[in-house]
């Protein structure tokens, strides 16, 4: 079933304890990230308050007792994307209160992970976030019936995999 964009935001701020992102695109085409990609690609200095309003969201759930989990499947080379991310979002999400994990896979290694973008709440409710080949967001789907285990083994994979995001940095 196909979520609109403020029945998506009800999910994201209605969950009662736990959600994870399994981020599996190398390039995600959003067009409000586009003059800030565009930034940071000629040299500028990550902006002050740059994506504060996600942090702002992370500090409220996080101070709230709920907890989020990301793990970001990133490939060498980098594309430009995830070294824009990497530099002036996920920094300051990890110091919000995010627990942002990355499985870095050399160019053409297969991993059973990159099959779809997807939120899993309460180890319940699962969202297919679908996006095209360059990275366009196509649709926002709530996944009726899911098998629940298959999307856990995998969140559970991801984060026995990943490295949390200091310590990737540190070695990037």
């Amino acid at each position: 079933m196909r979520l609109t964009d403020d029945e998506w935001e009800s999910k994201l701020d209605t969950f009662r304890s736990s959600a994870f992102r399994m981020e599996v695109q190398q390039t995600y085409a959003m067009d409000d990230e586009q003059e800030d990609l565009d930034s940071f690609l000629s040299g500028a200095s990550r902006p002050d308050g740059y994506n504060e309003e996600w942090c702002e969201f992370v500090r409220g759930v996080t101070a709230g007792g709920r907890t989020m989990q990301r793990v970001k499947l990133v490939q060498r080379p980098y594309t430009d994307y995830t070294r824009f991310v990497m530099g002036w979002a996920v920094p300051a999400n990890v110091a919000a209160g995010e627990d942002y994990r990355i499985v870095d896979l050399p160019s053409g290694v297969a991993s059973p992970l990159t099959e779809q973008d997807f939120w899993l709440f309460d180890d319940e409710q699962v969202i297919h976030l679908d996006f095209d080949a360059g990275g366009a967001l196509l649709g926002i789907e709530l996944v009726e019936q899911p098998d629940l285990d298959h999307y856990r083994r995998l969140r559970d994979l991801g984060l026995r995999l990943g490295t949390r995001f200091r310590d990737w940095h540190a070695g990037a």
